[in-house]
């Protein structure tokens, strides 16, 4: 069997536990089935020793049909909310400096991490930045990488029970469209890819979601196009992002889990709790739902959260635009706290 024959043979298995674990969820009735049941099987198929890949190719696609689904939840209605947003925005990024700013001393102190490689670690999101950094500057790379993982796999978890605990239910739920016309949607797929590549080329945050959001919610906000993408394609897609987070568990031993586990555990709490205080706050100054907000505030990854907005209905624009602009804030806030920390040394 060819390098390319076993690659595929990865891929689809990895694919077939993610859907055997989608399916588990659903008749289990656990929230967002689609994304909850891939992570939790394929990480675990992961630590058991499975070969997991999800390709870059089908990972891009993916990011790019979520962002057309989000950009399709644009409404007249959400434009006007948008005029509440800045507030909102300003707390998020203050929550962010709170973080930053007392989470890398307490892991230094309990989990006896380096300066540079707490930092990294206490970062609420923008893993593959975080990542870039890591092995640019000389961090603990795989610590870096297991706590960042950790958080993700949990606010994955963890963030739709509290939303079903809540009792909260959304409004923007995408299954109230109907299916868009083939020729409609394979213009705005097209543009959006388009759109998302150069995006990229800028260098710019979450650049195929994102240009695939901008496309998509200029598309209906402008009352250019109307309804979504096919159920089976968004379905396959959440499926998909699930396996991918579970893909990120590749290579680590259950000794290294066990110790970054606590440390990303204790991280996800804190950054949590931050994000907690920071959405009630900001709910409590511009009306917006408190669960959405949380939602928007959470600190995991700008699409899971985005996917969890749209699968449970809680404004999907306004959390992908809140996660975006945590991804842009971070770029500039970590480059500021390393100059700091090189400046004590």
């Amino acid at each position: 069997m060819t390098a390319t024959d076993n690659q595929a043979v990865a891929v689809l298995l990895t694919l077939l536990v993610g859907a055997g674990g989608a399916a588990l969820f659903h008749v289990i009735g656990f929230p967002a089935a689609l994304l909850t049941g891939p992570a939790t099987c394929v990480s675990l198929a992961t630590l058991m020793g499975l070969r997991v890949v999800i390709p870059p190719a089908l990972r891009d696609t993916v990011f790019v049909v979520l962002g057309v689904q989000i950009g399709s939840t644009v409404t007249p209605e959400v434009v006007d909310a948008a005029l509440t947003w800045p507030v909102s925005l300003a707390v998020l990024a203050m929550t962010l400096i709170v973080v930053l700013a007392i989470l890398p001393a307490v892991l230094m102190r309990l989990f006896a991490m380096d300066r540079l490689t707490a930092l990294l670690a206490a970062a609420p999101g923008h893993l593959s930045y975080v990542l870039g950094l890591s092995a640019d500057l000389a961090a603990d790379v795989p610590r870096v990488a297991l706590v960042q993982s950790v958080r993700v796999l949990l606010l994955t978890l963890l963030v739709p029970v509290l939303i079903s605990l809540w009792g909260v239910e959304g409004t923007a739920f995408l299954a109230e469209q109907e299916t868009g016309s083939l020729l409609a949607l394979a213009v705005i797929f097209a543009v959006a890819l388009a759109t998302g590549l150069l995006f990229k080329r800028w260098n710019m945050p979450a650049a195929l979601l994102l240009g695939a959001m901008t496309v998509s919610a200029i598309a209906h906000g402008g009352a250019l196009t109307t309804g979504t993408a096919p159920t089976w394609l968004t379905t396959a897609a959440f499926v998909c992002m699930g396996s991918l987070i579970g893909t990120r568990f590749s290579g680590v031993t259950f000794l290294q889990l066990r110790s970054a586990v606590v440390a990303g555990v204790f991280t996800t709490v804190f950054a949590c709790a931050i994000a907690a205080l920071g959405a009630w706050f900001a709910a409590a100054l511009v009306g917006l739902s408190p669960a959405a907000l949380l939602l928007a505030f959470a600190p995991g990854g700008v699409e899971v959260m985005a996917a969890l907005a749209v699968k449970t209905g809680l404004e999907p624009a306004l959390v992908a635009a809140h996660h975006v602009f945590r991804l842009v804030i971070l770029s500039v806030l970590l480059p500021v706290f390393l100059m700091r920390y090189r400046q004590r040394h």
